[in-house]
């Protein structure tokens, strides 16, 4: 079972960052870590709980040419598992490849990792990846989050990334299911996916933008335009300011100066329910608003 009390950067993370990138000595800066030893290829197997499932033959091909010529420069993180095997906990695309170059022996470093570690090392590899598309490193990241309790401040200093960066991309997951897919797809780019984040109509924009052949900035203006009639229209549904008494205008007035947002209370007459809107500019006011709301 997969232990999900939240932590700090666990063993996992520190594993990656640390024994993969470490270099061998302070001579010889960014230069690979040093395995513990080389383990005959056939005593290493795979993860069976690996996230990722599909390796690109072409780039299996490339990979096995340039280790066929150059050797494997990054060493493959494993675990003892029973039966004097090996089993890999990062590096599993290189095993692959190393077999397709018919190598007899592959360099490892060995880490007595838990089931827990070895899941949180493999996600943060294939965030690592170079192909990977923009709502697969959102997913990557959400799984840290949800899994380690890893913080967007905590992965963002670890993995070299910004803290912007990161909460952009988790964004994403918010949209549609089927704009997500147009991202995966490469229809969309991932700055026309952020533009569509707030969008009223996501799915509805993500289709025109395509037929039209939209760049990234007619995709904000096109937002913004849907944004401001959506605006107009809850605008009209709610109470006319005439109609609402002082103490709710003043209250409005209030919430609008502390959030430096414009914020509107629509109050059901007689009745204890009601409905505030708030309408943010930009996505760093929107950013605020969320750490406000999460206590961050």
């Amino acid at each position: 079972m997969v232990d999900k009390k939240p932590r700090g950067l666990g063993r996992g993370l520190s594993a990656l960052m640390g024994d993969i990138n470490a270099p061998v000595d302070s001579s010889t800066p960014g230069a690979p870590a040093r395995p513990d030893r080389l383990v005959p290829i056939e005593r290493v197997v795979a993860n069976p709980n690996q996230p990722r499932r599909d390796f690109e033959p072409e780039a299996l091909n490339d990979l096995s040419n340039s280790i066929r010529e150059k050797g494997i420069l990054q060493p493959l993180i494993v675990r003892p598992v029973a039966g004097d095997k090996f089993e890999i906990v990062a590096g599993e695309r290189r095993w692959r490849a190393a077999q397709l170059a018919q190598l007899h022996e592959v360099p490892v470093l060995v880490r007595d990792f838990d089931d827990t570690e070895v899941l949180e090392v493999a996600i943060i590899e294939n965030i690592q990846r170079a192909d990977l598309n923009a709502v697969e490193e959102a997913a990557g990241y959400r799984q840290l989050m949800d899994k380690f309790g890893h913080t967007q401040e905590r992965m963002a200093e670890a993995l070299g990334k910004s803290r912007s960066h990161i909460a952009n991309l988790l964004r994403l997951l918010n949209l549609p299911d089927e704009v997500q897919d147009m991202l995966r797809q490469g229809k969309l780019s991932a700055g026309h996916a952020r533009a569509l984040v707030t969008a009223p109509n996501p799915l509805e924009l993500a289709r025109e933008i395509i037929a039209k052949g939209l760049s990234v900035r007619a995709t904000e203006e096109l937002v913004r335009r849907a944004q401001q009639g959506a605006l107009k229209e809850a605008t009209k549904k709610a109470r006319p300011d005439a109609e609402k008494d002082a103490d709710t205008r003043a209250l409005e007035g209030d919430l609008s100066a502390a959030l430096s947002m414009r914020v509107l209370l629509k109050h059901e007459p007689g009745g204890e329910r009601g409905q505030m809107m708030i309408q943010y500019e930009n996505l760093e006011q929107l950013d605020r608003l969320c750490q406000m709301l999460g206590g961050n």
